[in-house]
């Protein structure tokens, strides 16, 4: 069993950054690829970011490509979202999610989070 807690959610202004934080509770972290999702008031669950076990392979959507940065550190067992230049578009919940394998499929992820608001204010 994976628990995962996300921190690190806020309130900022357009142009702002903020860094997610996702620490998990279990011995195999470096095992499990990782992902980062966000959903927002009516609308359907989306991926946000996805890193390997390794740490080697990423895939980011394009909303975010260029802005956002996954990484984790699993001496830590923790996986970090850093976003920059936020919009008010970015306004969710983000996830933090553990698989097998990074894709952007949502159902792939076996453990999930309790998520953590973000707000974006134009």
């Amino acid at each position: 069993q994976v628990q995962l807690v996300e921190s690190g959610g806020g309130l900022v202004q357009a142009g702002g950054s903020l860094r997610l934080s996702c620490a998990a509770s279990v011995r195999t972290f470096s095992s499990y690829a990782m992902g980062w999702f966000r959903q927002a008031p009516g609308k359907e669950r989306e991926f946000v970011a996805g890193m390997s076990w390794s740490g080697t392979y990423t895939i980011y959507a394009n909303s975010v490509k260029g802005r956002f940065t996954i990484s984790r550190d699993n001496a830590k067992n923790t996986v970090f979202l850093q976003m920059n230049s936020l919009k008010p578009e970015d306004t969710a919940v983000y996830y933090c999610a553990a698989g097998p394998t990074v894709v952007a499929t949502t159902s792939l992820y076996q453990y999930w989070g309790q998520g953590t608001q973000v707000t974006v204010s134009s």
